[in-house]
């Protein structure tokens, strides 16, 4: 859900979080438990959309890192490396805006009040345009922290006490019921369940 930062993963061998960082990190975390231990029931997630990950552990440590998917890789000499291409810094200058024109069909008060505003029709279209999408943005960002949140839940404590009452307090935005209802999980499935809702509650304050 967040493209600006290095995505983190989490990884669970039952109820107990066995690793947390990189794709590559969590990994070898997951192998060494597996190697270890013949048949654990391990979960992974993507630690922000607490989406589930699979991992190939197949072989050796080596042939399972050397099939994980490429992870961004810090910019060097004004170019960004990652998995989808390579990317040049851009040069200092105006960047182009792209504008495109498309007919837009109005009722003729609406044409009167955009006409009335400064910088005309299209800037007035323009800002309320931004401003609609930022708006937007808002809310998409908080039902996406919920839905994380819930599919966390869902898939690591849908069976524990308290699951149902836990599910009505997130999309109700009430903390002290959600935190009372998951007090008696799992540790590490407490914690981190607690991690990826507080955003549900602090958008909703």
């Amino acid at each position: 859900m967040n493209s600006s930062f290095p995505k983190i993963y989490i990884a669970f061998a039952g109820n107990k979080r066995i690793a947390h960082g990189s794709l590559s990190d969590v990994a070898r975390g997951v192998k060494r438990v597996v190697d270890q231990y013949p048949s654990p029931a391990v979960s992974v997630f993507d630690a922000d959309s607490s989406e589930p990950v699979e991992l190939d552990l197949r072989g050796t440590l080596e042939e399972v890192l050397s099939r994980l998917p490429l992870e961004p890789a810090e910019e060097e000499d004004g170019v960004s490396v990652s998995g989808a291409g390579v990317h040049p810094r851009r040069t200092p200058g105006r960047p182009r805006l792209g504008v495109t024109a498309r007919e837009v069909t109005l009722l003729p008060r609406h044409w009167e009040w955009l006409a009335g505003q400064p910088g005309g029709t299209s800037v007035a279209l323009r800002k309320l345009v931004e401003h609609a999408r930022r708006s937007a943005e808002s809310e998409d960002r908080i039902r996406q922290l919920r839905e994380s949140a819930y599919r966390f839940m869902l898939a690591m404590a849908g069976n524990e006490p308290g699951f149902e009452e836990a599910a009505r307090a997130l999309f109700a935005v009430r903390a002290e019921r959600f935190d009372t209802a998951i007090a008696g999980w799992p540790a590490d499935i407490r914690e981190h369940t607690k991690k990826v809702a507080e955003p549900v509650f602090n958008a909703g304050q």
